[in-house]
């Protein structure tokens, strides 16, 4: 409530329990090429973010079994509704949102979620509904708009472009193909020139929607021109339901959806710090109590790492217990290279050592995974320094 706008992030992702062979209650999240099934649980969260990226927390969070369509279900998927399909959990998230906001007049809640989300009955329901919150939606589809034989992507590429900029575009590791996912080619850090256009346009119902009535709507378009050889030109569609009066507003609407990897930040902690996808309970409702706790744990491990880089001199204390600096006191005491923990910085980089972090001059400021194994080892050490302390004064806290 104390800001003025937060961004509300969607995303979905599996978590594969198919070594958990005696849990009961999984669904089926994928099946390989030899026809072999794994099971688990898919996860739909929304993670809320000031403008410049702060993780405020999880806002709504569902884990779910998966339920297969029946062999003998013979409807296409035009008549399937959309309260059975996958997509549906997209609707149930806006729908958090929106209740959300009912409760913060005086804070603008921007939904930002990915190509996943292009859907036509998510963008009805907003209309339909009370319309608190505004979205910011990747397009996926090329479709027919109101304006005669021009289509969304074909009819925006067409219009002048409105801005030069410039995009830091991050290093990213290749990726085998999976079952669910395209391979994904290796890629070096670099700088794109970009050009941007946007324009309003309305989008007409599918025909199996053909009573409902168009959807008015702005879509940004974002494009590298000349990408170095050899390389996949790096291009956006975004659609939104907030008017655009100029290259401003545009410009803060890429910013803004530039913060969804956020929550690819976040599931990333989950899976490869916290390793929620080792967990062995016995049911799937245990599974997802547990899973429910690390989303905090995760958060928190976020939310460590990016304060330790934003605002490294705010006091120690806005993280950390009196507990766990009296044991990063003692750390670094121990150490003659360590400073105590004076400074919020200073508390987070001593994590860092904890997990591993060499902490030398050419090294990047430490990232999440380190942090997580470092608070691991900092909860570990604060247990014993409590359980020392009681032996010293009789068994007494």
């Amino acid at each position: 409530k104390a800001e003025t706008t937060v961004l509300c992030i969607h995303d979905g992702t599996d978590l594969d329990y198919n070594g958990a062979a005696e849990c009961d209650g999984l669904g089926v999240i994928g099946t390989n090429q030899t026809g072999a099934k794994s099971r688990g649980l898919h996860l739909h969260s929304t993670l809320s973010v000031t403008e410049e990226g702060l993780p405020l927390g999880v806002l709504s969070a569902r884990c779910e079994a998966p339920v297969s369509r029946s062999e003998d279900d013979e409807r296409s998927s035009t008549q399937v509704p959309i309260e059975e399909k996958k997509t549906y959990c997209w609707v149930l998230a806006m729908r958090d949102c929106e209740a959300v906001a009912a409760e913060m007049p005086h804070t603008k809640l921007v939904q930002v979620m990915d190509r996943e989300a292009d859907i036509f009955e998510l963008f009805d329901e907003w209309r339909q509904g009370a319309r608190r919150t505004q979205l910011l939606i990747r397009a996926k589809h090329n479709r027919q708009t109101t304006a005669a034989d021009t289509k969304l992507f074909d009819g925006v590429r067409a219009t002048e472009p409105r801005l030069r900029l410039e995009l830091h575009m991050d290093r990213q590791s290749a990726r085998p193909k999976k079952s669910k996912q395209k391979p994904r080619p290796k890629r070096a850090e670099r700088t794109a020139e970009m050009t941007l256009r946007y324009q309003q346009v309305e989008l007409p119902a599918p025909r199996h929607l053909d009573h409902k009535e168009p959807i008015p709507l702005w879509v940004v378009h974002l494009v590298e021109e000349q990408p170095p050889a050899g390389v996949a030109p790096v291009e956006w569609f975004l659609l939104t339901t907030m008017e655009i009066t100029g290259t401003t507003p545009a410009e803060r609407l890429l910013e803004r959806y530039c913060l969804r990897w956020r929550i690819e930040d976040w599931h990333r902690v989950l899976k490869s710090g916290c390793e929620i996808e080792e967990l062995r309970n016995e049911t799937a409702e245990r599974l997802k109590r547990a899973v429910a706790i690390y989303m905090v744990i995760a958060w928190r491990v976020m939310l460590m790492t990016l304060l330790g880089r934003e605002v490294p001199d705010l006091p120690a204390q806005v993280l950390f217990t009196d507990i766990e600096l009296e044991v990063l006191t003692a750390y670094a005491r121990s150490r003659r290279d360590l400073k105590p923990p004076e400074r919020l910085g200073d508390a987070v980089r001593l994590v860092a050592r904890l997990g591993g972090y060499q902490g030398r001059k050419s090294d990047p400021p430490p990232g999440h995974q380190v942090l997580w194994i470092g608070y691991s080892q900092l909860r570990f050490m604060g247990l014993g320094y409590i359980l020392g302390r009681q032996s010293v004064d009789g068994g007494e806290a």
